[in-house]
């Protein structure tokens, strides 16, 4: 419930004006941090953000998945994942309540925002295990 009142507050933020940060600034905002991000009020998913620009996603289902990330020549993040060889890549910003991350940079696609520190962890559970 507190996930949701938080998000709640960012669905009318905009990410007009906002710089595009670079890899580099990337990095170091996000190095270390778990981050949650939600999207028009609702939970979307979390990240946790590993030294050497490894990152580990999760739907907030407990399917947790390995990646990595890249900086391209655009200053667009790209991220691979174990279970994906296409990139998914995103611009981000620093608004006033922390990142905002545009899908591909399109002002059309999804629009993420971090979520404040909510004091929940990210939960990965073990791979299906058949008998």
């Amino acid at each position: 419930m507190r996930l949701f009142l938080i998000l709640a507050c960012f669905v009318s933020l905009p990410a007009f004006g906002q710089t595009t940060m670079s890899g580099e600034e990337f990095d170091r905002y996000t190095q270390g941090k778990t981050l949650f991000y939600g999207q028009q009020g609702q939970a979307y998913g979390v990240e946790r953000y590993l030294p050497d620009r490894r990152v580990i996603w999760s739907f907030l289902d407990g399917d947790c998945k390995k990646g990595i990330w890249y900086e391209r020549e655009d200053s667009q993040i790209c991220f691979l994942y174990e279970d994906r060889l296409d990139p998914q890549c995103w611009s981000f910003s620093q608004g006033p309540h922390g990142l905002i991350a545009r899908f591909e940079n399109n002002l059309e696609a999804t629009e993420l925002y971090e979520a404040e520190d909510i004091g929940e962890e990210m939960l990965c559970y073990g791979p299906d295990v058949g008998v």
